[in-house]
């Protein structure tokens, strides 16, 4: 087997690097104003390095899809240490939602300044009470004129305090059974009636939020797929979801990252690398990135071709998030001492981001749909196995 790179492909990765290498000064650095992230996404967009194939009509560069440019372009960035595109809920989950199942106004309207990170995003799924069991969420809409009006509750919203739009499962049938009931709307956080209470995390921060509703009125144009059909559009943009947080290009560069700090760091007077246990539990875990890398490539390819991913794409935000939260424990040891630090310490190494990583990647675990919950979906979706069993009622 020839693994070698075609004349054309090598001198495509050559363009790739030298590009990012060229225009270093413009990289977003961890206090880049929100001019300069914005900046840069658009200089990638423009190169072809973000939202590669989306249409140009939609904001996006418009080319063929080929898997080798895709994947060359991801070793790029992280052979480089280039900050990469913008990604989050609006970009890797909603845009990919409309180009599948939107209307031609809604993906004009909404691709490309999302893209461009012009828009912010938050997703409204989970609900007090219907986190692992979405389709028995209570929120509910009903017709006034033109508009829905909305009254319910939100929870463990990610960025709710930060986004401009809001997409929201809603139920707008509440005869019909569970899962036919369910309509799928996007509408401003501005809109009068919207409260957003913060919930603070071991980390310190609230990334997460509860959301309020009373009397949202939401123009009925403003529904995806259709009324009732919220369900099937939901589990398209949870598809994407799953695939944004086992993302294996965020898993290689993590790796990349934790290799250049167990070369730095000493314990004893020895680097890190050269302490046998620490060198054999990093090559466990470059194993599973490389597995994760070579299943990615495998999902894009199915993709190309329309196939169904089956097995492949059910695994990817199990082994995604747990991987991750591994990686980030390999960092937090081979920082010895300095792992137990955090918030304000002068001793902190990059600003505390392997300890912030480590925590919010445990919940993580449990987000976007828990590792129990996965477990089950791969088991009963993908191996055919017995569903489990249900708690006897009362």
């Amino acid at each position: 087997m020839d693994l070698a790179l075609s004349p054309h492909h090598a001198a495509f990765a050559r363009e790739v690097q030298g590009f990012l290498l060229s225009h270093r000064r413009e990289w977003p650095g961890p206090r880049a104003t929100r001019a300069q992230v914005l900046a840069w996404q658009a200089r990638l967009i423009s190169a072809g390095y973000a939202a590669r194939t989306i249409p140009r009509e939609y904001g996006g560069f418009g080319a063929a899809p080929d898997i080798l440019e895709s994947r060359l372009i991801a070793e790029s960035f992280i052979a480089t240490g280039a900050p990469g595109p913008l990604a989050g809920q609006g970009i890797s989950m909603l845009v990919p939602t409309l180009l599948e199942v939107g209307t031609e106004d809604q993906k004009r309207t909404w691709i490309g300044p999302t893209l461009r990170g012009e828009i912010i995003w938050c997703q409204g799924y989970s609900e007090p009470g219907s986190g692992s069991d979405l389709a028995s969420l209570t929120t509910r809409a009903h017709e006034d004129g033109d508009d829905f009006v909305i009254n319910g509750q939100k929870i463990w919203t990610s960025t709710a305090h930060l986004a401009d739009m809001m997409f929201c499962l809603v139920r707008t049938e509440p005869d019909a059974p569970k899962h036919d009931g369910i309509s799928y709307l996007i509408f401003s956080m501005a809109t009068p009636g919207i409260e957003v209470r913060p919930l603070r995390t071991m980390t310190g921060q609230a990334e997460f939020n509860e959301v309020f509703f009373t009397d949202v009125r939401v123009p009925k144009n403003q529904i995806v797929g259709g009324r009732g059909q919220g369900w099937r559009v939901a589990n398209t943009t949870l598809r994407h979801e799953r695939g944004m947080l086992g993302d294996p290009n965020a898993a290689e560069a993590r790796l990349s990252a934790i290799m250049a700090l167990m070369r730095e760091e000493t314990v004893g007077g020895q680097r890190v690398i050269d302490n046998p246990l620490m060198r054999e539990r990093l090559m466990r875990l470059q194993g599973e990135v490389l597995t994760m890398k070579f299943n990615g490539l495998r999902l894009l390819t199915q993709s190309l071709k329309g196939e169904s991913p089956g097995l492949a794409g059910l695994i990817v935000k199990l082994q995604g998030c747990e991987l991750n939260h591994q990686l980030a424990a390999l960092a937090i040891d081979a920082l010895g001492e300095l792992g137990v630090l955090y918030e304000d310490s002068t001793h902190l190494r990059a600003g505390g981001v392997w300890q912030h990583r480590y925590m919010f990647d445990l919940g993580l675990i449990i987000g976007g749909g828990t590792a129990q919950i996965q477990k089950n979906i791969i088991g009963e979706r993908g191996l055919g196995l017995p569903r489990e069993p249900r708690p006897l009622a009362g």
